[in-house]
């Protein structure tokens, strides 16, 4: 990690996570595509599900963020028994964050859903999904614990495995268990949420497996589990602004559906089809960030910072690629996307306009996400946290409430690529600022 070439080593460790980035939206996608075979009252319930769902994904990526950049640097800087530590409390620290989720989540979900449906059909599809979905927080949370250890220590190809083995379960398990197909129940939409939990099942057993049958330089220590405050501070120093960096989207999509439900129910419906196509977009451009996040935390720590800087321009570079082909996608191909979700005429009209008006924040936002990412790298979390406020709170929920007014629901759509392009304008002097400071 100190001494190969900038660009091979970069490339060496981002194109496994872009691959892995793409498998694991899958898992959306599929689970969404086979859901709205089932009727556009089970793709809008899976809509407003989504939001809690991408809750716990949050907390788990978030918290794994803090376990990564602390691994990290305590291997730049040739400190192994530290790095243990941190891999050892972040694992169990887990298993406790999935057991309060499950419960939480559960419990809450009736009632939340109800908020923005008057369906009744709706709100029972929603809860069948998530009782199940959620019952498996805690394989989540300790799988993504996983991974992010495993990308600390520069595994990326391992990561890649699991998320193949998960992402091909789910693929195979989702016809059968939704739609009964052959010996296995029709189990509807909790078979769509159980085919998905399957798969995270099996790639935490991927990830066990080589822990087990390899020889790694991070291991997990019973002794490790003493109380041990500083680290626990620096985990969660990092971590809770990654956490709330990533929950922030569910905060806005709850806002954001309750400003489009005032007009029709085929908005909340398309707000909840273009996230599910987002993720395709953006996280092959989150991988090359992922690859960048413990490369640049270990030079850090190695105090290699032309090295830092370096990263941070390469991976700026090709983050804004990927998504200038997103652009491109959405502009020329935004009605055959949509009709991969709905047959609903008008629904498809609205998605076809939503994309083509959001996608015109695409390439900027990767100076966003970039300098985001690299100040997680280097244990910058508030820093960090202020560029998510502004993607996610500050700019574009007062921008939707305004626009709205004046254009109708498309004003939702026009505030989200205005605000990526304010959000840049505040996200590079953040991060050259804190890279200054370093």
């Amino acid at each position: 990690m100190r001494e190969k070439p900038i660009l091979p080593l970069l490339l060496s460790m981002a194109l496994p996570m872009v691959v892995s980035m793409l498998v694991n939206s899958l898992y959306n996608i599929i689970d969404s595509l086979f859901v709205a075979k089932i009727g556009e009252d089970a793709i809008t319930a899976l809509s407003l599900v989504y939001p809690v769902q991408n809750l716990i994904n949050a907390l788990a990526i978030g918290f794994g963020v803090g376990i990564n950049a602390v691994i990290s640097y305590h291997l730049g800087a040739g400190e192994i028994d530290r790095a243990d530590a941190a891999a050892t409390r972040g694992i169990a620290c887990s298993i406790v964050h999935g057991v309060v989720s499950m419960i939480v989540c559960i419990t809450v979900m009736p009632r939340f859903l109800r908020l923005f449906t008057d369906s009744e059909q709706v709100a029972e599809m929603g809860t069948q999904y998530a009782s199940i979905a959620f019952a498996f927080s805690v394989i989540i949370m300790v799988g993504l614990a996983f991974e992010k250890i495993y990308q600390a220590m520069g595994r990326m190809q391992v990561t890649m495995t699991a998320l193949l083995f998960g992402c091909v379960t789910n693929i195979v398990l989702d016809p059968l268990l939704i739609f009964g197909i052959g010996p296995f129940p029709q189990l509807g939409m909790r078979g769509a949420a159980l085919a998905t939990g399957i798969g995270q099942l099996l790639s935490l057993c991927v990830y066990l497996f080589v822990y087990v049958r390899t020889e790694l330089p991070i291991r997990l220590r019973r002794s490790c589990l003493r109380p041990d405050a500083a680290l626990d501070g620096k985990l969660y120093a990092i971590g809770v602004p990654a956490i709330l960096n990533l929950a922030l989207p569910s905060l806005l999509v709850t806002f954001l559906n309750g400003l489009l439900a005032g007009f029709s129910q085929s908005y909340v419906v398309v707000l909840g089809i273009y996230y599910k196509l987002q993720t395709f977009l953006y996280l092959p451009a989150n991988g090359i960030v992922q690859g960048m996040r413990p490369l640049i935390g270990y030079n850090y720590g190695a105090k290699q910072h032309a090295r830092v800087k370096k990263l941070y321009e390469l991976t700026l570079i090709m983050s804004a690629a990927i998504m200038a082909a997103g652009t491109v996608i959405c502009l020329f191909a935004s009605r055959p996307l949509m009709q991969l979700f709905t047959s609903n005429p008008e629904t498809v009209a609205i998605g076809q306009t939503a994309l083509r008006i959001i996608c015109l924040g695409f390439v900027v936002s990767a100076v966003s996400t970039t300098s985001s990412g690299a100040l997680e790298g280097l244990g910058k979390g508030a820093e960090s946290l202020v560029i998510s406020l502004c993607r996610y709170i500050v700019f574009i929920m007062p921008l939707a409430a305004v626009l709205c007014h004046f254009l109708g629901a498309n004003g939702v759509w026009h505030a989200f690529w205005i605000t990526e392009v304010l959000s840049a304008i505040v996200a590079y002097p953040v991060y050259r600022k804190a890279v200054g400071k370093c």
